[in-house]
């Protein structure tokens, strides 16, 4: 046998224990989540909902997903409340329903979820599940922007340009495309450039 085949062989050996370690601390890890969110810890409900709702560990199952969700959102859990928003908003597992997917984005939002501000603050804007109100918009999105929320600032910059519940303003705007793009987002990047161009 060769060096390289030896050197090859080692590597694969370690990367096949290496493997098999991590599937083994998945599943021990898995286990004790399950056994925590039994006993009604609303955060191990929310990370057993988790591994539901992406597959791991599992088999993907969204009705499980959702029945841990409501379990933690039920406690008052502001995650467990704007992600069982976005199944209901997104209809994932469950029949699409604007009108509750507002009223769990709410009860997130009010505890200081920022992504539930901005979701919150997109169903009034769009008037999705809520009467159409552009003011309430611009106040929930504003608040998600303050907290550093990059499709906030995206989004509260695109109203800025548009004048949609504000005057339009678009050195406001390309501010917030700005921050927007400083938090990763390829939206505010673009808006940004553009408007950086004129």
């Amino acid at each position: 046998m060769t060096l390289p085949n030896t050197f090859l062989i080692r590597k694969l050996t370690l990367f096949l224990a290496a493997a098999m370690l991590s599937v083994s601390a998945m599943a021990a890890d898995f286990n004790q989540i399950q056994r925590l969110a039994n006993q009604g810890n609303a955060t191990a409900q929310v990370k057993l909902g988790m591994f539901y709702y992406k597959g791991e560990g599992v088999r993907q199952d969204y009705a499980k997903a959702r029945e841990w969700y409501e379990r933690s959102a039920n406690q008052g859990n502001p995650l467990a409340q704007g992600v069982l928003g976005l199944i209901y908003y997104h209809g994932e597992g469950v029949r699409q329903d604007h009108s509750k997917a507002f009223e769990l984005f709410q009860k997130s939002a009010n505890q200081g979820d920022a992504t539930a501000q901005g979701m919150l603050g997109m169903l009034y804007y769009k008037g999705e599940g809520v009467r159409q109100d552009y003011a309430k918009a611009v106040e929930w999105i504003q608040k998600a922007a303050n907290q550093g929320y990059a499709e906030a600032q995206f989004a509260l910059g695109l109203m800025y340009y548009n004048g949609n519940g504000l005057r339009q303003n678009t050195a406001t705007a390309k501010e917030y495309y700005g921050k927007a793009c400083d938090n990763g987002n390829q939206n505010g990047c673009d808006g940004y450039r553009t408007l950086n161009l004129r």
